[in-house]
């Protein structure tokens, strides 16, 4: 729902209505993966994250203060409310979302990688690491520097208002080449999360899954995505959908539910029969546990400010 939210939001900066916008990106999404194989899709894929960059030029042409945004990285702002303790755990929640951890191993299956492939699978998610809090970090300043200025936030109902905030302070190109950045990660999104979400529920249940397999021989697979993809588009195209509250209460939720994934996925990790010489090393388990100690102190904190 969340990626489909950003199709529609994008979009409209282009003025396409979102009743056309989203059933012609599900129907793409839809055929990308039913049609298509996991080769062709993986080269779709980097291409889309090469557009991601998009959002760095879109903050650069917002002509952020430096200054100010390098004493806030410093000395950052704590507040001990709802919508600050809510928006950290949603901003963990979508940046090491559960679905991932299970994308992740669902796609060395894919591509039948052997364990002397190792050392590449890290070299890819160290990379993807970088480069998704670099393109994170340019687009809190894109909006950091549009829809807070002078003390003043800007009341933003969806994606779309975040993108015209950039136009009085650094033109129509810049809205623009934001958008296009949200168009493009949200179809990127909007491939991998049900793809991932029937990948590991049909493994679950010892159902055929993967890309490469055809609807014959994996039908609960692609019946699975087919429907993932009918509901969660036609929830946007419902009049008047909150599609910034269906967003950020996603990754929420993404985030407060991430200690259970991890918690396993660290007993996974550190089980010597599983693993054998492949178990986790000190340091990740120091970040491992660390992480989970955070979100969990951070959930809780966010229950006992909705009580009170």
């Amino acid at each position: 729902m969340t990626e489909f939210a950003g199709v529609a939001g994008s979009m409209e900066i282009f003025h396409v209505h979102k009743y056309i916008a989203v059933p012609l990106a599900a129907l793409a999404v839809w055929v990308l993966v039913v049609k298509g194989t996991y080769r062709f899709a993986e080269k779709i894929f980097l291409i889309f994250s090469v557009a991601l960059l998009s959002y760095i030029v879109s903050a650069l042409m917002g002509k952020p203060n430096w200054p100010e945004i390098g004493t806030a990285m410093v000395h950052p702002k704590v507040a001990l409310n709802f919508n600050y303790v809510s928006t950290v755990i949603g901003l963990i929640g979508t940046t090491i979302a559960p679905w991932m951890q299970f994308y992740m191993q669902s796609s060395v299956i894919e591509k039948g990688l052997k364990v002397e492939e190792y050392k590449y699978t890290i070299i890819d998610i160290i990379v993807g690491c970088v480069a998704t809090i670099v393109v994170a970090f340019f687009i809190i300043v894109a909006c950091g520097s549009t829809l807070f200025v002078n003390g003043h936030g800007t009341q933003i109902t969806d994606a779309k208002d975040a993108a015209l905030a950039l136009k009085p302070f650094a033109g129509a190109m810049a809205s623009q080449v934001f958008a296009f950045g949200l168009f493009v990660a949200s179809i990127f999104s909007a491939t991998i999360l049900p793809v991932a979400t029937a990948f590991y529920v049909c493994e679950a249940f010892g159902f055929e899954a993967g890309i490469e397999k055809k609807w014959r021989e994996a039908p609960q697979f692609y019946w699975l995505y087919t429907v993932i993809l009918l509901i969660s588009a036609g929830i946007i195209l419902i009049p008047n959908a909150p599609l910034i509250e269906i967003t950020l209460w996603s990754q929420r939720i993404n985030g407060i539910l991430l200690p259970v994934i991890l918690i396993c996925m660290m007993l996974l990790v550190n089980n010597q029969e599983v693993m054998g010489k492949y178990t986790n090393k000190l340091l990740n388990n120091i970040i491992g546990w660390a992480t989970i100690v955070i979100l969990v102190i951070l959930s809780l904190i966010l229950v006992v400010l909705s009580v009170f």
